[in-house]
């Protein structure tokens, strides 16, 4: 068996976070390979360093995303549901420019949503590093800018499955299910690639279907009162930070921990920062403090210095790598599917 598989990418707790995906250098396609049908391009030029794997690695799901991909030419692929219909996006760095090509019914709107995407309405020169920890992290980063997708759901529904389980059980669910009842993704998307599905069709999702993905009754009820209200729930996307947590918070369900994860992705929320965690509070007191037992309120205590720009702070102290050593075995997995 040896050398039939190419080793799988180390993903520690840390840089799965911290939101960073390893994107190959690009490299020049053969000259025998076809070209794949044209899509709607465009190229834009960031106003600074960017870091695609920075960027966009925090609307990865597990490193089998159905709806994400990395491919060997230094290409981010992205499939999702835009208000236009579904759309694929594909975009790599090159030469100090982003190049960008979308197929599908969403093409036209994933085109004109790149650059806020790709971090333009966020402001890095408003952060002001208050620890050496995080000034050095900051200093390392240069590519890093909080991306804005503008849509709310293809955040909130896997965010609502990582409640209280493991990152594995999460991605496991979100995976099943997309490949279920999503659709290929249009275009010459890599294979297996899928659009999550619409809220009409999350609605119909058999109840013995949801157990076979390991999501528990809770889970499940608060991603189907979500999807009936979802029009309602994507124009948060449109709203300030604390206004858009404020609604999504009005389903029965979704607290503090979902909204803010939610939001730092739709809405690019600087300061939406993760509270109600399991491990957050721990590595930021850890890191800033040497404080591994701290709370919420000792890690907002913390990260008060940077009011406005706390989940920054947090991501950068997550990309550190500064992470205190396991005591305890991992949280166990529940298959609740072998009930």
């Amino acid at each position: 068996m040896a050398g039939r598989f190419e080793p799988r990418p180390a993903v520690t707790r840390t840089t799965t976070r911290g939101g960073e995906v390893a994107v190959p250098a690009p490299v020049p396609a053969p000259r025998a390979a076809a070209r794949p049908p044209a899509g709607r391009e465009r190229r834009y030029v960031p106003p600074g360093p960017l870091d695609l794997g920075l960027v966009l690695g925090p609307l990865r799901r597990g490193p089998a995303d159905p709806t994400f991909r990395t491919t060997p030419d230094g290409s981010v692929w992205r499939a999702t549901r835009t208000p236009a219909g579904p759309g694929t996006l594909r975009v790599a760095a090159r030469d100090g420019a982003v190049h960008a090509e979308a197929w599908g019914p969403g093409a036209e709107w994933l085109q004109e949503q790149l650059p806020a995407l790709l971090g333009e309405s966020d402001d890095p020169d408003a952060f002001e590093p208050r620890h050496r920890l995080v000034a050095d992290t900051h200093r390392r980063r240069p590519g890093l800018r909080l991306t804005r997708t503008g849509l709310v759901m293809e955040s909130l529904i896997p965010s609502i499955l990582e409640q209280k389980v493991t990152t594995d059980e999460a991605y496991r669910a979100w995976r099943l299910l997309v490949r279920k009842y999503g659709e290929p993704a249009p275009g010459p998307a890599p294979e297996r690639m899928y659009v999550m599905p619409e809220p009409r069709t999350w609605a119909l999702v058999p109840s013995w279907e949801w157990h076979r993905a390991g999501v528990d009754n809770k889970r499940a009820s608060t991603i189907l009162r979500a999807v009936r209200v979802a029009r309602r729930m994507e124009e948060a996307a449109a709203m300030d930070p604390e206004a858009a947590q404020a609604r999504l918070e009005l389903i029965p369900g979704i607290g503090p921990w979902t909204s803010a994860e939610t939001v730092q992705r739709s809405n690019g929320a600087p300061d939406a920062v993760t509270v109600g965690d399991l491990h957050l509070p721990g590595i930021v007191g850890y890191a800033l403090a040497g404080d591994r037992n701290a709370d919420d309120a000792a890690m907002l205590e913390l990260l008060e210095p940077y009011a406005g720009q706390r989940h920054r702070a947090a991501r950068l102290i997550l990309l550190s790598g500064r992470v205190p050593a396991r005591r305890q075995p991992k949280m166990p997995r529940h298959d609740i599917a072998a009930l």
